[in-house]
């Protein structure tokens, strides 16, 4: 049913967070600083996720 579904920029945002979460535990044991840096890109998506549902909210 949803084939024509189109991803909205928050399901977008939450797929690349949970993406680079998973990445971070499978990198923690590998490769510390790897781990890090994919750590800190989803802190920047969950702040990119929060200006955007500030940005809705004005709208409203």
């Amino acid at each position: 049913m949803g084939l024509f579904k189109k991803t909205t920029p928050e399901e977008k945002l939450l797929k690349k967070h949970k993406k680079l979460l998973e990445d971070f535990h499978r990198l923690s044991s590998i490769d510390r600083r790897k781990a890090d840096a994919a750590l800190a890109e989803a802190e920047e998506v969950i702040k990119e996720l929060d200006k955007l549902k500030e940005g809705l909210e004005k709208k409203l």
